[in-house]
């Protein structure tokens, strides 16, 4: 998977994500999305470290580990695993299904060699199911990254993964 992170650098984003979202418990989320970004995804020494930095003479909130990482394996945009450097979400839901959201999927599946929740070994893609998108109307829809594609057709696959150093 991706590279194990370096504890020093870990401090040093933990750090940058609070100082930019403050000590609050309406900051988690921002903190561990930052953290997120930044490292591609969440690893345990961040949870820890972000206990500890953000509870201090300056703060007076107190959150637990399980809290933080209830947060982090709660939300899908977050990951405490390593994920590859393209993350592929498929909606699985019945409009997308109905629209031919099966056979998009299978191609997926299929020219990736990947099964959901599994990486590439050269950490390129990481291939995820997800709940309902919100875009119903242009199904079937899968994210790559930030970037959306409706009405995805089983031909369009290499070129949208084309697209994708």
């Amino acid at each position: 998977m991706n590279a194990p992170v370096v504890e020093s650098e870990v401090k040093a984003v933990v750090a940058q994500a609070i100082e930019n979202h403050g000590k609050t418990f309406d900051a988690l989320i921002p903190i561990l999305s930052e953290i997120n970004h930044t490292l591609g995804y969440i690893p345990a020494e961040a949870i820890r470290e972000v206990k500890k930095q953000i509870h201090g003479p300056t703060s007076n909130v107190y959150v637990s580990e399980s809290r933080l990482y209830g947060l982090a394996s709660f939300y899908d945009m977050l990951s405490t695993q390593p994920r590859g450097r393209h993350v592929i979400k498929f909606c699985e839901n019945a409009p997308c299904h109905i629209v031919g959201g099966k056979a998009i999927w299978d191609a997926l599946r299929e020219t990736l060699e990947l099964e959901n929740g599994e990486t590439t070994s050269d950490n390129k893609w990481t291939l995820l199911t997800t709940s309902c998108i919100g875009l119903c109307s242009v199904g079937p829809v899968l994210l790559v990254d930030d970037d959306m594609y409706g009405n995805v057709t089983v031909e369009q696959i290499p070129e949208i993964l084309g697209y994708y150093e």
